[in-house]
This record gives C-alpha cells, sequence and structure tokens, in this order.
C-alpha cells in the first residue's frame, strides 16, 4: 500500500461509493438551502484532517501502528487506494469553497467542523500537541472566512492533560471555536481517569460542550473486533464510545463537573436504548455492594448531561426512541460530511414525524444555544 492510500483516510466502502456517485456527475443532489420557511439547518459533526496530520498518518501507519492495531487493520483494508477516497481525502483538507458548494447542494447552511478521527490521538504527546495547535489555527482561520457558514471544535493531545487545557483556552478563549473533540480512547486510556480532568475542567470553564467522537476500539479491547469488519464504524465504533461514555457516568465524573455538556453521535452509540436496563442493573450493583453509589441514576446523568446527534443514522424507530426518552431539546442534526449520504441526511429529517417546532430545534436551535452560534 503507497503513502496516497494511507494519507487518504476514510470511514468505509459507502463513502467510498458515494463519493463516486458525486464525482460521476449523480445529478440527485439538488439545490435545497435552508433559508426557506426559516428552517436553518446546522450538521454538528463534519469531518476535516489536515495534510500535516495525513501526512504523520502515513508515516505511524508504515512503522506498524505501534499500539493501534485497530488504525492498523483500516491500512491494511479500507484505505486501499482508489478513485473514493482520493475524493474523500480531498474534501476532507478543504476548508473552503468547494465544501461550502457542496453544502449548498445539499441544503445545509453550516458546518460545525472538526478533525476526523483518530485525529492526533495515536501520536507522541509533543508531536500530537503541535499538530493539534495547527489544525486549529487552520480550522480558525477557516471559521473567520467563513463566519456565517463554518464553526469549529478544537482539538487537543490528552497525550499531555495539562497542555490541552491551554490549547482549549487559546483555541475557544482566542482563536473564537466552540467546543473541544475527543476522539474516543487515547492509547486504550478514558477521559474518566482523573489525569484528564484538566480537559474536562478547562471544558467546562468555557461553557463549551465536548464532542466523544468514535474511533476503532483500543489494544486492549479490538482483538476480538478485527474479524468480519467489526472494528469498524459498523459495530466497533459504537462499542468503544458507548463504552467511553459509560465509564464517565459510572465513575462519577458528572457529579465533579456538573455543568460538563458531552455530545455523542450516531443517536447516542446506541445508549438510548438500554437506559432502563442500566439503571436497573446499576441499582442491583449498588444494593450487594459491587459499585460505589452516585448521587443520581446513570440515565439521569446521561440526560442531563449527554446531548446526541442524527449523525449516520436514517432509522425511523431510532429518531423515536431517542425522541421519547431525551425529547427534542436534547437532539441534533449531523450529516457526518464526508463520509455519510448528506442529502439523505436532510431528507431523513425533512421526512420524520416530528412538529415543525422540534424540527427547528434539532436543525439549527439546539446548536445555536449549545454552541453560542449567533441566530438569524
Amino acid at each position: 500500500m503507497n503513502n496516497n492510500s494511507r494519507r487518504n483516510f476514510m470511514k468505509g466502502a459507502v463513502a467510498a461509493t458515494l463519493a463516486m456517485q458525486v464525482q460521476a456527475g449523480n445529478t440527485t443532489i439538488k439545490q435545497n438551502n435552508v433559508s426557506v420557511n426559516g428552517m436553518r439547518r446546522i450538521a454538528i459533526e463534519e469531518a476535516f484532517v489536515t495534510q500535516a496530520i495525513a501526512d504523520e498518518w502515513d508515516k505511524f501507519i508504515a512503522a506498524g501502528s505501534p499500539n493501534e492495531p485497530g488504525f492498523q487493520k483500516m491500512g491494511e483494508s479500507i484505505l486501499a487506494d482508489s478513485l473514493g477516497t482520493r475524493i474523500i481525502h480531498e474534501r476532507l483538507v478543504n476548508l473552503g469553497n468547494d465544501r461550502i458548494k457542496y453544502m449548498d447542494k445539499c441544503g445545509v447552511d453550516m458546518q460545525v467542523i472538526s478533525l476526523t478521527s483518530p485525529g492526533i490521538q495515536v501520536f507522541d504527546g509533543a508531536l500530537a500537541k503541535e499538530l493539534a495547535a495547527d489544525a486549529n489555527d487552520q480550522l480558525a482561520t477557516a471559521v473567520k472566512n467563513h463566519p456565517d457558514r463554518f464553526a469549529g471544535f478544537a482539538a487537543v493531545a490528552p497525550q499531555l492533560p495539562g497542555e490541552a487545557a491551554k490549547e482549549i483556552d487559546r483555541a475557544i478563549g482566542s482563536l473564537g471555536l466552540s467546543g473541544v473533540i475527543i476522539n474516543s480512547h487515547t492509547r486504550g486510556e478514558y477521559l474518566d481517569d482523573r489525569k484528564f480532568w484538566p480537559i474536562l475542567e478547562a471544558t467546562e470553564a468555557r461553557n463549551s460542550p465536548l464532542y466523544l467522537h468514535p474511533r476503532a476500539p483500543g489494544q486492549g479491547m479490538v482483538q476480538p473486533y478485527l474479524d468480519y469488519g467489526l472494528y469498524f464504524a459498523g459495530w466497533g465504533f459504537a462499542a468503544e464510545t458507548s463504552l467511553h461514555a459509560m465509564r464517565m457516568i459510572m465513575s462519577g465524573v458528572f457529579d465533579e463537573f456538573p455543568k460538563l455538556k458531552v455530545i455523542l453521535g450516531h443517536m447516542g452509540e446506541g445508549i438510548p436504548f438500554h437506559l432502563d436496563r442500566i439503571d436497573n442493573r446499576y441499582l442491583l450493583q449498588v444494593k450487594i455492594n459491587a459499585v460505589k453509589p452516585l448521587k443520581k441514576l446513570p440515565s439521569e446523568y446521561f440526560k442531563e448531561n449527554f446531548v446526541i446527534t442524527t449523525s449516520g443514522v436514517f432509522q425511523d424507530s431510532a429518531l423515536k426512541l431517542c425522541y421519547e426518552e431525551l425529547g427534542a431539546d436534547r437532539i441534533l442534526f449531523a450529516a457526518d460530511y464526508p463520509y455519510e449520504s448528506v442529502e439523505d441526511s436532510v431528507k431523513f429529517l425533512d421526512a420524520a414525524d416530528l412538529s415543525i417546532q422540534d424540527k427547528h430545534k434539532i436543525y439549527y436551535g439546539n446548536a445555536e444555544k449549545l454552541l453560542g452560534l449567533a441566530t438569524l
């Protein structure tokens, strides 16, 4: 596999197929701008990468992806060079007019852009810190150039928690970014570990959300997932990220940081489906002294400290369950550009059996409130 194939990081063959359809002149995507009837659309899980990070991924995979078997597996399979992966890479590095033109075609007013998975969390601390700061500078410039079309989440290097907290202050306080992106585990370690709490403290102090985004399970978890593509977005991503979220809940993170807001994509990575069982098993474990009691039920932390997005899920029953469990105020629209069909994301929510008021909340009102974005 050559360097181009590694550089063109993507989430799957479906994305490549979509990209090839667009490149070939798929005419089903039509202008659908959202200022019509006040239905602004803000997509909140939209990816980018810098060329410097992509180049370092090349080197890392060429070296065997030390301690990152999930990432190495991607280098051996779905990262093979193709027309689709080249298009995906071109879209990831573009923070200008080409991205905006595609947004216009699909009816998206604003993207909240963040560093794609696994970002800089596979690297050593010093390199990760340097690459994250550069990525934040580039993203902030794009936001400044297109303030009505782009907002952004800041990348940080959890490998150096104190430095990451400083970068949060710089990126949000000085550069004007709107939150923090963490691409789940950092070499198998999770944010419930107290050494990472300076990151949570800085995020809460800025009254900004933390987007907990998926990636392949870490070395201590990934082995059974490496067969049959289970390490990837179809299953392993959600299993890993939901585990991360549950560790944060069950460890008492939100007793320590009660105002911290965490965003989970993909309809909450499956957690909304399990809330009742999570609570009743927790109560049993407390009764037999198997876990430390929390101040609230796990479901209460989820409903108070988490919001979810629609990214990559076009299933009416899933949306209905999340709506019934969480309410419209805790769901946000996301398209997962450039990995999912943005057009299908819009069509799905447009057609959903929700009131126009709830669609306004999900499409833009909740994001404006959570991120402090200007209203139109």
